[in-house]
């Protein structure tokens, strides 16, 4: 059985605190939640938690422990964004879609051209409460922060990315979109952890919703090209194929 499969439907808490040695018995007993299709996609309010954090409670508490142990190091963990409501991702989704189409780009090519980075409104990790997109306060960096260069060897966020890498998952929080070479989808994000006690089993309870026909009933702009075989390979290319030790 899959480590997703054996958290959402085990109370085995030994293993469970194997795979995830820092997890609290309220975290694991979390695993256990039922997560409505609203939760899921970003469309009922959710209990978050934090000035400029807004993460659920578990991944909170676990994200300041992690600022504290990277303060030791001269890192100062500065979240860009966390959660975001389907509105929000409607918002950003749309905004693009006006934007390329605007430029001249065929509707399907637009979409195609904002789903390398921005996700389709209701499929967004950031809808849970578990994810954020997080950088070294402390550097001085202008212009946009979230570009992958910028986190390269002798780059401004290079020290950031080599403390992560080596403690993040100490804390549950695990890279989403990684640089491997073979992975299809969303492009590379360096900025991209999710807090993976929560959102495990938050993507396995989407991933036995039926996605393909729940987009049969969105509207907002551009929802119209959506055919079942564009949906199936987004499905597969950006929402699954992600960091491993996230399924």
């Amino acid at each position: 059985m899959q480590r997703r499969s054996f958290l959402h439907y085990t109370g085995m808490t030994g293993l469970a605190l194997t795979l995830f040695p820092n997890l609290t018995l309220a975290q694991l007993q979390a695993q256990e939640k039922e997560y409505s299709l609203s939760q899921l996609m970003g469309k009922s309010a959710i209990d978050l938690h934090g000035k400029d954090i807004n993460l659920v409670k578990e991944a909170h508490d676990a994200f300041i422990e992690m600022k504290r142990a990277a303060y030791s190091a001269g890192v100062d963990l500065k979240i860009v964004s966390s959660y975001r409501s389907f509105d929000r991702q409607q918002v950003i989704f749309e905004r693009k879609f006006i934007a390329y189409t605007d430029e001249g780009m065929a509707p399907l090519a637009a979409i195609n051209k904002i789903i390398e980075y921005s996700t389709i409104p209701g499929t967004s990790r950031h809808h849970w409460g578990t994810d954020i997109d997080v950088i070294d306060g402390y550097q001085k960096v202008s212009g946009d922060v979230l570009v992958p260069s910028k986190y390269g060897e002798g780059q401004p966020f290079s020290n950031f990315k080599k403390w992560m890498d080596e403690n993040s998952e100490k804390f549950g929080f695990y890279l989403v979109y990684t640089d491997n070479p073979k992975r299809r989808g969303f492009k590379y994000e360096p900025w991209h952890y999710s807090y993976a006690p929560i959102s495990v089993p938050m993507l396995d309870a989407f991933r036995s919703k039926n996605i393909v026909q729940l987009y049969k009933n969105e509207t907002f702009l551009g929802s119209e090209h959506f055919t079942a075989g564009f949906l199936r390979t987004y499905i597969a290319d950006h929402m699954l194929d992600i960091n491993q030790k996230l399924l």
